[in-house]
């Protein structure tokens, strides 16, 4: 074991300065970093532990929408009546991602910033670029049945193992950072992650000395959501592909009035699809007109022999998560309906 220094933060201002010193380390619920360590892919002389702020409210905000502190477990968001009624595309996901005793430990912030499953990063013998830069890809030409098949590199073709961050992609939710000199900043979660490049071990645009204090969720959008995930076993696994999708629909003309996808278990982040939301607006909700954005959606997809199979499974997961969301945003409308003129009546 190697020995490690440790403190409990008093407040979040205190917890950014103490990680800001060389080695040091946040911890939460641990869900993912004692792993790593027990592995010794993380190697911290110092853990800064922020389980203990008061960053674990969910609270409404003005325009309806919901600010989610750093700190909240994954279960208790699940189980959360604003969000399971606002935003069920996150519960669903919450719920899918992992058993009760681990989202009773898993805080929201932790969940975003969890590192990759591959395999070759676990195993300390392989090359693997994330692990340690220079040392190549051994999932490239090795076992890759789990990896990317859209947006990887030559030096890295792992996938991001987060479901909350793929619901969160589709409700364009806001990160709040906390920074060592007090400035506080947001970034879309689009825009949080990093792809590969030449530098796959820089996941995020998170700089050394910054805390996620919260999440931003806008205004639900209109529509029906829904989180699918597919797995290889019907117990907790992490995704082969899976995908959050939010359909609205024109109650008079059938079609698809707006969309958003985003796919899990493909990339080395969330994946967003505009190309498959620009290719379902203002198009009827039928089953070719999903085939056609999921085509859209898969058009640049590469796979690398072991996980060739992923393409097509995306593309059918798509299709069917399309229909369902649609489907559910076509029974709102009509109870909608019938409650308005149940009103009328009375």
């Amino acid at each position: 074991m190697r020995p490690f220094t440790y403190e409990r933060a008093t407040d979040a201002r205190a917890a950014v300065a103490a990680v800001s010193r060389p080695g040091a380390k946040f911890i939460s619920g641990g869900t993912n970093l004692l792993d790593l360590m027990k592995l010794e892919i993380e190697r911290p002389d110092h853990l800064v532990d922020i389980s203990r702020l008061p960053l674990a409210d969910i609270e409404e905000l003005p325009d309806g929408g919901l600010r989610i502190g750093a700190q909240a477990a994954n279960s208790d968001v699940a189980a959360d009546a604003r969000v399971r009624s606002g935003c069920p595309v996150l519960a669903q996901a919450l719920v899918a991602g992992a058993p009760g005793q681990l989202r009773n430990m898993a805080s929201i912030g932790g969940n975003l910033l969890q590192r990759t499953r591959c395999p070759y990063f676990y195993d300390t013998d392989s090359g693997c670029n994330k692990r340690d830069p220079g040392s190549g890809c051994d999932a490239i030409g090795g076992v890759n049945r789990m990896h990317a098949i859209l947006g990887a590199s030559d030096s890295c073709i792992a996938t991001h193992p987060s479901d909350m961050a793929v619901a969160m992609t589709a409700l364009e939710a806001r990160i709040e950072l906390l920074g060592a000199d007090r400035s506080v900043r947001t970034v879309a979660i689009g825009d949080f992650y990093r792809l590969p490049g030449d530098t796959p071990h820089i996941e995020t645009v998170l700089r050394p000395d910054e805390m996620i204090t919260g999440v931003v969720l806008p205004p639900p959008p209109p529509g029906g959501q829904l989180y699918r995930k597919v797995r290889d076993r019907a117990s907790y696994e992490f995704a082969l592909v899976s995908v959050a999708a939010i359909v609205s629909t024109d109650g008079g003309t059938g079609t698809i009035a707006d969309a958003r996808v985003a796919f899990g278990g493909v990339a080395h982040k969330p994946w967003r699809s505009f190309a498959a939301e620009d290719s379902l607006r203002d198009r009827p909700a039928t089953m070719a007109t999903y085939r056609a954005a999921a085509e859209a959606a898969m058009r640049d997809a590469v796979g690398q022999g072991g996980n060739d199979f992923k393409i097509e499974l995306a593309k059918r997961t798509l299709c069917r998560t399309l229909d369902e969301a649609a489907r559910a945003a076509r029974t709102a409308q009509e109870r909608s309906g019938r409650d308005e003129s149940d009103h009328g009546t009375s």
